[in-house]
């Protein structure tokens, strides 16, 4: 004589354990949460930094004009360095510039530099 139990498991009626799935999907959707609210957090610190162009203004000196587009209400540190013709760097000079509550703003800085210049553009600007 066949049990219960076993007709169960013949025909598929066996109980199925749902608790392992429902923690697994909730630490899916934890972990999917957590991802995507790194990345925007991480967008809104984001600085765009567009080369506008470059002066020669002598042997030892860049002038570079650029245009930064930062988060409202933020201070930023950009880096803007002068190259060879080699692109070697033959200066560089980090410029702070205080919170702007416009879109974008355009920034002229002139580069010091220890020998003849050919090109001046700005590296890397970020949240200060």
């Amino acid at each position: 004589m066949t049990t219960a139990q076993e007709l169960d498991e013949r025909y598929g009626r066996t109980r199925k354990r749902r608790l392992p799935w429902i923690i697994a999907g909730a630490v899916a959707v934890l972990l999917v949460g957590a991802f995507g609210w790194m990345i925007v957090a991480n967008e809104m610190n984001t600085v765009g930094a567009d080369d506008l162009g470059f002066e020669l203004t002598d042997e030892h000196t860049v002038t570079v004009h650029y245009q930064i587009t930062p988060p409202r209400g933020q201070d930023v540190i950009c880096v803007v360095e002068a190259l060879d013709e080699e692109f070697g760097i033959v200066g560089w000079k980090v410029v702070e510039i205080p919170a702007i509550e416009k879109h974008s703003e355009a920034i002229t800085t002139v580069v010091p530099t220890v020998a003849q210049a050919t090109t001046g553009l700005v590296n890397s600007c970020r949240v200060a």
